[in-house]
């Protein structure tokens, strides 16, 4: 026992030097903590801000509910865009339109050929004869892109024009 304090009076400048750079330490992980800790609480207390007393717990569960009601809302959006997207290809959607001279002695470009389809390429073809002693308006039905009446060079013409649109 003797031996042991011999050691620690002979050591102890060391010791006391050593315990109190120790303590510093200690002393700057303190105020490191402390500033932490103060950080936290202002997180914390603008976290709680306008909360108007009510528990965070219930404001975030309401939050959750407005976001799953948004959610089935823009699902129902897209529902609704997929079906009008289908029932639009079943509208006039395709239309192309070709002036012409069908006689000689017409002066201008009075006949004209319409042809107006919907994205499945069905529709009419209208065509309008001018000539100096009478006018003639045919119509042909267009299924899939065909006509099962026989078409002109100007009726071909805008059929094709209007199913490459």
């Amino acid at each position: 026992m003797e031996n042991i304090l011999n050691i620690i009076n002979e050591y102890s400048s060391f010791i006391i030097i050593g315990l109190l750079i120790i303590t510093i330490l200690l002393f700057i992980v303190v105020i490191s903590l402390y500033s932490s800790v103060n950080k936290l609480e202002k997180k914390y207390r603008r976290l709680m801000r306008g909360s108007n007393n009510k528990n965070l717990e219930e404001l975030i569960a309401s939050k959750l509910e407005e976001i799953d009601k948004s959610m089935k809302a823009s699902e129902e959006a897209l529902n609704k865009y997929e079906d009008l997207k289908e029932e639009m290809k079943s509208c006039v959607n395709k239309i192309a339109i070709m002036r012409y001279k069908a006689f000689e002695d017409v002066g201008s470009d009075l006949s004209f050929s319409i042809a107006i389809l919907d994205s499945y390429n069905d529709g009419i073809i209208l065509t309008g004869i001018y000539s100096r002693q009478d006018s003639r308006t045919y119509a042909k039905p267009v299924d899939k892109g065909i006509s099962r009446y026989e078409l002109s060079e100007e009726e071909t013409y805008v059929l094709n024009e209007a199913i490459n649109k």
